[in-house]
């Protein structure tokens, strides 16, 4: 019996790839929606996946991209008007008679937190399910482990590792098992319709517990160096990061710090959807110290010190400014999740819920009064711990 085609948007991304990988891994027909033709995207077509390139904002090409497409893997573009994006997608999917929709939503997901991709997201979260006769599933992970791997050359080759989020925990899911989450449930959709999963590492980990694993993988001493938002905007951009994703990024730091990812952490999800546990951070940090960047070479060490040193120097950002000239909708109150009762209510699931969020949550500044160049980082003189979506 021929298996039905899936399409999986976002498909050169970090989950998007990872999933592509796994469902062919597995002799299942994929079509890859990506944006442009590119170095990524031979790749995807050299291990089997039909390549589609469409503007995810255009209905008509959303809809010659679900022809004969029976499952959906949906990755929302981080642009600010995403939630254009979703509505296309939701025109196409009504007429495509569609099986199912797994869609990567956000653990922050609500309509009054104070990141509009947030809020948007909610919306698609709503949206989706209104589509008629298609299993529909949530994934909605949090602070993501990659988010802190990024900078594993800083690490690797100067022993260094940035610090967002002060002293707070999170239980960092690898790309690969948000992957085996979301290719078992669009294997199985019926089995999942109507569910949302969080996938999590299995453990709560804190920037110094981060940074033992790391010193152990590396075999090298590793310190914290706390990050300000100011120098995190410059070393994002550099790296190729959109302006809407590092000012979006701001807030989920915030959440961050207040406690909303160590909320109900870890879950059990991994195991339960894909029948094996997630992997540690240990195994993830392994995974990441054998790319080639992070091999010692002089090479290799030049060209992070140059990297490092050069980042104070190139361009920035300043978020409010940016996101008011955008001239997104704003709303009266805007709230993060652990402020917010209604998210906390929803969002009250299976999970370990740690008192010292709550006294996290109570003693945190009110992000709007901190001034753009402010950090919201402890000092490593008191104590660095901390751990995107």
């Amino acid at each position: 019996m021929r298996k039905p085609l899936i399409l999986v948007t976002g498909a050169t991304g970090k989950t998007g790839s990872a999933i592509v990988a796994q469902l062919l891994e597995q002799n299942w027909p994929v079509r890859a929606l990506v944006h442009r033709r590119d170095a990524r995207s031979e790749r995807l077509h050299r291990v089997g996946a039909e390549i589609f390139v469409a503007d995810m904002y255009d209905p008509d090409q959303m809809a010659e991209a679900l022809r004969g497409v029976a499952r959906v893997y949906y990755c929302p573009p981080i642009q600010p008007h995403m939630i254009q994006a979703a509505t296309a997608f939701a025109v196409a999917a009504r007429d495509a008679g569609l099986e199912s929709i797994v869609h990567m939503s956000q653990w922050l997901s609500s309509p009054t937190h104070p990141s509009p991709m947030t809020r948007q997201t909610w919306l698609a979260d709503r949206l989706f399910a209104t589509i008629p006769d298609v299993s529909y599933t949530i994934l909605n992970p949090g602070w993501f482990a990659d988010n802190n791997l990024r900078v594993i050359g800083f690490a690797a080759h100067l022993g260094i590792f940035p610090v967002l989020t002060g002293d707070s925990r999170n239980a960092p899911p690898s790309n690969e098992d948000i992957a085996r989450v979301a290719v078992a449930v669009l294997q199985d959709p019926v089995r999942h319709a109507g569910k949302r999963y969080r996938p999590t590492g299995p453990k709560l980990l804190s920037a110094h517990d981060m940074i033992a694993v790391l010193r152990a993988v590396l075999r090298r001493n590793v310190v914290p160096v706390p990050m300000p938002l100011w120098l995190l905007y410059k070393a994002g951009i550099m790296q190729g990061e959109s302006k809407f994703a590092m000012a979006s990024l701001r807030y989920y730091i915030e959440d961050h710090i207040q406690g909303a990812f160590e909320w109900n952490a870890p879950t059990n999800d991994v195991l339960q959807v894909t029948g094996r546990p997630a992997e540690d951070f240990e195994t993830t940090v392994r995974r990441y110290a054998a790319l080639p960047e992070a091999q010692r070479s002089l090479a290799n060490t030049i060209r992070e010190a140059a990297k490092f040193l050069r980042t104070p120097f190139a361009p920035g950002l300043n978020a409010k400014r940016y996101e008011r000239e955008l001239g997104l909708p704003q709303i009266g109150n805007p709230r993060f999740a652990m402020q917010d009762e209604r998210w906390k209510s929803e969002h009250a699931g299976d999970g370990h819920h740690s008192h010292a969020v709550q006294d996290r949550r109570l003693n945190s500044h009110d992000h709007n009064h901190r001034s753009e160049n402010d950090t919201p980082f402890r000092t490593a003189a008191s104590g660095v711990a901390g751990g995107t979506e």
